[in-house]
């Protein structure tokens, strides 16, 4: 490779550097954070990182979004995040298989203001992604839920989005493992997914290194698509 490499190992120290100087310390997220590891210690390294909570509210706020739907809630973090990039009359619509975790996330949703703003639908998130209109309407998505079918919520979604609307999809690094040779089954299905996404010539995309790999794409209109 010719072009020089500029990323560094982010240790606790600068990691609680960037949450401080990145204006992402946050009491209530990180008691919700508290919570959910006493809760469910197994599935506790679901929660999203401060730094990223910052990054959706951003994204949001930048987009002017008002309709966005989210795929995977797990203990509501990024429900939280998202919500409160909008403004009064925003609505996040989010998808979450697992109905435990309606009522630990309940309270943190009413304590940050923002319980109004979101709509929970319990249930396969491919269900629910099919029911909605079929014309792009949607100004921002966010997908961190099960990896083998980020290809199907991506085929669901991208058609909804309109043209200069978002999609953020999460852990797109996977801890490095994309990079393997024997990559674990889910570590595959992202690397599968990253080809798609990276194919697709519906959207432009750009992948950073934030958190667990963060995807940015921005859905083109027929204009776009054409130069």
């Amino acid at each position: 490779m010719s072009v020089s490499v500029k990323a560094i190992a982010c240790t606790p120290g600068l990691h609680r550097y960037l949450v401080h100087h990145g204006r992402a310390a946050d009491p209530l997220l990180e008691e919700l954070a508290r919570v959910t590891r006493a809760a469910v210690p197994e599935l506790a390294h679901m929660t999203l990182p401060l730094e990223e909570a910052t990054l959706l509210t951003f994204l949001a706020n930048l987009t002017a979004a008002r309709t966005v739907v989210e795929v995977g809630m797990f203990t509501g973090s990024s429900t939280i995040a998202l919500a409160r990039g909008l403004p009064a009359d925003g609505r996040v619509l989010t998808c979450e298989i697992d109905s435990r975790f309606l009522e630990l996330s309940a309270p943190y949703l009413e304590r940050a203001g923002v319980a109004d703003r979101v709509d929970v639908r319990v249930g396969p998130a491919l269900t629910t992604l099919r029911s909605l209109p079929p014309a792009p309407h949607l100004d921002l998505v966010f997908i961190d839920a099960d990896k083998p079918s980020y290809i199907g919520y991506w085929e669901e979604l991208v058609p909804r989005v309109r043209p200069g609307g978002l999609l953020i999809v999460d852990n797109s690094l996977f801890s490095g493992e994309v990079v393997s040779p024997e990559p674990g089954t889910k570590a595959a299905a992202v690397h599968a997914f990253n080809e798609h996404a990276r194919a697709d010539e519906r959207v432009e995309l750009v992948m950073l290194n934030v958190a667990d790999g963060i995807t940015l794409a921005r859905r083109l209109d027929e204009q776009d698509r054409e130069e």
